[in-house]
């Protein structure tokens, strides 16, 4: 598995999650975005839906009909009912990421104690980790 942390201090969260969604769509994976908070959800299902008709990245509410025919969908629980191979982990709160072959969290500077401490979590484990944060509006890979 590989984890990316991604420190979120320039864009919203919402903006983020859309960037990440396109790029691992583009790969042809399906994504699960996990964030405890429903207003949390409802943005960043905005923000996907926000692209227009040739942009616009379908996505579902975990637990609705047609769930598992999302190419992304949202929930508050690590349970990809779509078979997504890619989690991001919106809210900043580390979870259980077994089953999944990438996992992104993303957290603001707040909470980077807490994505520390995830990091250090997975030494010995075999986890292919990599650190980025935003710089002068881009993402740099810092480790």
């Amino acid at each position: 598995m590989k984890l990316d942390f991604w420190q979120v201090t320039d864009d919203p969260v919402e903006k983020v999650v859309a960037l990440i969604a396109k790029r691992a769509l583009g790969q042809g994976e399906r994504v699960l975005v996990v964030a405890a908070d429903p207003a949390q959800r409802a943005a960043i299902s905005g923000a996907l839906w926000q692209g227009g008709a040739e942009t616009f990245l379908a996505n579902g509410e975990a637990g609705a009909s047609g769930a598992d025919r999302q190419p992304i969908l949202l929930g508050s629980e690590p349970v990809a009912a779509n078979g997504a191979s890619h989690l991001i982990l919106a809210d900043g709160t580390f979870r259980e990421t077994s089953g999944f072959a990438r996992v992104f969290l993303l957290f603001p500077p707040d909470r980077a104690p807490d994505a520390r401490a995830a990091w250090r979590a997975q030494d010995g484990t075999g986890v292919e980790r990599a650190y980025f944060a935003q710089e002068a509006g881009r993402w740099v890979k810092k480790g």
